[in-house]
């Protein structure tokens, strides 16, 4: 199993949490690709942990439906479930409706800043075809609203699903057609700006359920979809 070479890079006290979002960002980035089998020895040697948390991490995430694990055999990174991805874009893209709903009454001057900083950068990056930027910025962007909600239910499950939708996340924002999402995140920030609260939660969950198109071609193809061309859009 390739893994990254820079063995040992994480600090020896990793907690459980760190192994967990380590190995799921390498499932999500592509670095651990669908189909590929998962060798403990392998994730210990790269994190430089013991194997308990490494056992950890791949429970949970066989509960999100990134890897898949035979007991006793092995344990591979899960292909795109396209039903499970459906099921996954409705749950966030409620989550952020409310989270944008509840925030709206406290949102200040800053923080519609923060989102305006955070949507130029997503431009940027989309322009650039840095998805990895893309998505930190993106993230950036919607998590002003998820803090200002003070929701804790919120977080846990946006914690849980977000990642289900981050590899097909990958292919919009690698493309020019990720675009249509900063005019998006220009409406939310309008009616957050102008108190709109259901406007404002309403183009928030439309937000999130942009990933429809790239989920049917998926579907109908019955394979996970291709990088999408730069020109498209």
């Amino acid at each position: 199993m390739p893994v990254p070479e820079n063995r040992g890079l994480v600090r020896r006290s990793l907690l459980r949490e760190d192994a967990y979002r380590a190995i799921r960002d390498a499932v999500v980035s592509g670095t651990l690709a669908p189909g590929e089998r998962l060798h403990d020895a392998d994730l210990v040697a790269w994190l430089g942990v013991s194997r308990t948390p490494v056992r950890e991490a791949l429970g949970r995430l066989e509960q999100v439906g990134l890897v898949q694990t035979s007991p006793g055999r092995h344990t591979v990174v899960s292909p795109l479930d396209v039903r499970a991805v459906h099921h996954a874009q409705a749950v966030v893209a409620a989550m952020h409706e409310l989270a944008v709903r509840e925030a709206v009454p406290h949102l200040a001057e800053g923080d519609l800043a923060e989102m305006r900083d955070a949507n130029a950068r997503f431009e940027a990056a989309v322009r650039a075809a840095d998805v990895d930027a893309a998505i930190a910025a993106d993230d950036a962007f919607h998590g002003v609203a998820v803090t200002a909600a003070a929701n804790q239910a919120v977080v846990t499950v946006l914690e849980q699903f977000t990642p289900v939708l981050r590899r097909l996340e990958r292919l919009r924002f690698g493309s020019l057609a990720g675009r249509a999402s900063v005019a998006q995140h220009e409406r939310i920030v309008a009616h957050c700006s102008a108190g709109e609260v259901d406007a404002a939660a309403t183009a928030a969950r439309e937000n999130w359920l942009t990933l429809a198109p790239l989920l049917d071609a998926a579907g109908g193809s019955g394979e996970e979809p291709g990088t999408p061309d730069p020109g498209d859009g």
